[in-house]
């Protein structure tokens, strides 16, 4: 992305009043407004195919289906999320924020405040995300770790090997082989399986 665009924003509108006001805030503060979403049923579909920079939703109090189409978008299509809502209460942020809302804002905001929300969404997002890469690289690794485990152990009780030439085996087939130790771990576990 070029630094020096605006952000692309997709506005969805959660509530029975126009949005005009909120489109031309964020018009005027430089952001540039490429969708608008009028309720929930089109809100996956543009966040899909129009790839904003950050999604904006205006709402009285977050509908569940909103929550909902948020939840799925998390999953497909991750994006930044601020909420503008008229509502507050624990319950209903706890629930805006499992949906994967990265900001909840109670009641409208000057259009000299957007810029600093908006910042704040992005960069919360962006740590989410990172801390999200991390825990899944750490998943996968103990996925992997254990893996091995049960491959060595395989080796162990066959050829009655110690815990140290079970890996050094594992090891040496691996390299040999052109694998990665849990791919040659996976492969050895399978081959077990059909063996017993």
């Amino acid at each position: 992305m070029d630094p020096s665009a605006p952000l692309r924003l997709l506005l969805v509108n959660d509530t029975d009043r126009p949005m005009r006001q909120l489109r031309d805030a964020f018009a005027d503060a430089g952001y540039l407004v490429i969708a608008q979403a009028d309720g929930a049923a089109e809100l996956l579909r543009l966040a899909e195919s129009e790839r904003p920079d950050i999604i904006i939703v205006d709402t009285e109090s977050p509908t569940r289906d909103t929550l909902e189409q948020l939840a799925l978008m998390e999953r497909s299509a991750p994006r930044p999320v601020v909420m503008f809502a008229e509502h507050g209460g624990m319950a209903a942020i706890q629930a805006a924020v499992r949906a994967g809302v990265t900001a909840y804002i109670v009641d409208h905001v000057s259009a000299e405040r957007l810029a600093p929300i908006i910042d704040m969404a992005r960069v919360k997002f962006e740590e989410d995300a990172a801390l999200k890469r991390k825990l899944a690289d750490m998943e996968r690794q103990l996925a992997e770790r254990k893996l091995i485990e049960r491959a060595k152990g395989i080796l162990m009780r066959r050829r009655q090997l110690g815990e140290e030439e079970a890996y050094a085996l594992l090891r040496g087939q691996a390299m040999r082989s052109g694998l990665r130790l849990a791919d040659l771990a996976l492969q050895l576990i399978h081959a077990s399986e059909l063996l017993d």
